[in-house]
């Protein structure tokens, strides 16, 4: 599976199935119960692949985009799992179905999105969000879900917490009627093109797929999966007396009180960024994301990451998760 992950990593896995048509869901549940797991695989973007994954690999290859309704407060356009999510926001913008600019570029797949309810630029997928339909793959029963029945949260969702039992077919979002362009990124609001006037979604598109180009490598170029690590986030007192010992911390206060901390300032601080160990290491312009030099292993990622959660815990007092999902 070395071409269907990011990072290029080379794995192998008990068993493979590509899922292009839903019809094949009843059997795949029966194929899936003959194995001691299921692991549901989209874009391979935000993974971290053993050299051997125990199972089955079930990739989702589902295609297909549709407008469901013209509602007055909301587009409701649906897609299917397999449609590639940058695909999609260019169509989605292209139509005027506007919404969805600020997560252009973010690699994988539409079904992936919820998963980790991805965010970028001041929206998460959970913004947008209208419900999907998943495939039980135990109990062999396509599953509706509304938004509360995902449980979205900070790079998480009820998916992630439950792996190897779901795997999403469609996808619909509820794209805002009136549009409005959300812009209180520091990124975008320094961006010279967007300061120039009012901003439609296809100026808001373009800034987000330079900004990104910018400052993230192409995993085509060069293995990762995008930022490596969650923005830690902290109470008051925490981001106070962090703020009394160290001036320059970069944080962002949250709706319930909370603050998120910039990862990547605090690995960068730890003086991680262009640095490795082997033939992994921490990109030399974003300190977010971990990179394979060549010929990398999981056990390779891991460790760099190991010893940059070690560093920033040292000198920091918090805790670094990782985003990417381990499959071993």
């Amino acid at each position: 599976m070395r071409g269907l992950n990011t990072f290029g990593l080379a794995s192998r896995a008990d068993a493979f199935v590509t899922l292009e048509d839903e019809a094949q869901l009843p059997a795949l549940s029966a194929l899936a119960a003959a194995y001691p797991a299921c692991f549901v695989l989209g874009g391979g973007s935000n993974l971290v692949l053993g050299e051997t994954v125990d199972g089955l690999v079930a990739r989702v290859a589902l295609r297909g985009i549709r407008l469901v309704e013209a509602r007055p407060d909301a587009w409701i356009v649906e897609a299917a799992a397999g449609e590639r999510w940058h695909d999609f926001v260019a169509h989605c913008v292209e139509q005027g179905w506007d919404g969805l600019e600020n997560l252009a570029l973010i690699p994988g797949t539409v079904g992936a999105a919820p998963v980790q309810n991805i965010g970028a630029y001041g929206v998460e997928l959970a913004d947008r969000f209208d419900s999907l339909t998943a495939w039980d793959l135990r109990e062999a029963r396509a599953v509706r879900f509304s938004a509360a029945d995902c449980r979205f949260a900070y790079r998480d969702s009820v998916f992630k917490r439950e792996p190897g039992r779901w795997l999403i077919t469609r996808v619909r979002f509820a794209l805002p009627r009136p549009w409005r362009a959300v812009l209180e990124y520091p990124d975008l609001q320094r961006w010279p093109a967007l300061q120039q006037g009012p901003a439609d979604a296809r100026a808001i598109f373009q800034a987000v797929c330079d900004i990104r180009r910018a400052k993230l490598p192409d995993p085509a170029v060069v293995g990762n999966a995008g930022s490596f690590f969650k923005n830690p986030l902290v109470d008051a007192a925490t981001r106070e007396r962090l703020q009394a010992r160290f001036p320059g911390l970069v944080s962002y206060p949250q709706p319930d009180g909370r603050y998120k901390l910039a990862a990547g300032w605090l690995i960068d601080q730890c003086g991680w960024k262009g640095r490795g160990l082997g033939p992994a290491a921490v990109h030399d312009r974003q300190a977010l994301v971990l990179v394979n030099r060549g010929g990398a292993r999981a056990a390779d990622i891991l460790a760099l990451a190991a010893a940059i959660q070690d560093d920033v815990m040292a000198r920091y007092g918090v805790r670094l998760e990782p985003e990417p999902i381990v499959v071993r």
